[in-house]
């Protein structure tokens, strides 16, 4: 499987992005797919996470009410909508899969996900 994320640039405060995550190849061994994100001079922090099968989401309490993630499985990509930005969401964002079912608990290790894409810029003025 390969990861290849879009979607990303500059918004005002307050603003919506729309991120997109293509996946090619078979993805029979993905349980879960989920977005990170990495700040300068920050760690890499999950900010959603789905599962492949049931669809069900989860989110960290810092995004909660303003990312949603979802699967589109006939296009095979994964999006995750971004609104009411803030200047604190600024970061690259990854797309990742991996083989174990999120169950909601943040934060999510990085390691449990062993597919990642090469990441997108968002910036937050």
């Amino acid at each position: 499987v390969q990861l290849v994320e879009s979607g990303g640039g500059s918004v005002q405060a307050g603003g919506s992005l729309r991120l997109s995550c293509a996946a090619s190849g078979w993805r029979s061994s993905t349980a879960s797919m989920a977005w990170f994100r990495q700040g300068p001079g920050k760690e890499r922090e999950a900010v959603a996470c789905i599962n492949e099968h049931g669809g069900r989401a989860f989110y960290p309490d810092s995004v909660s009410g303003r990312f949603t993630v979802s699967i589109d499985n006939d296009k095979n990509r994964l999006y995750l909508q971004m609104d009411s930005l803030k200047p604190e969401d600024t970061a690259m964002y990854y797309c990742a899969a991996g083989p174990f079912y999120c169950t909601g608990t943040f934060p999510l290790s990085a390691s449990s996900y062993n597919i990642w894409g090469q990441g997108t810029q968002v910036t937050v003025s």
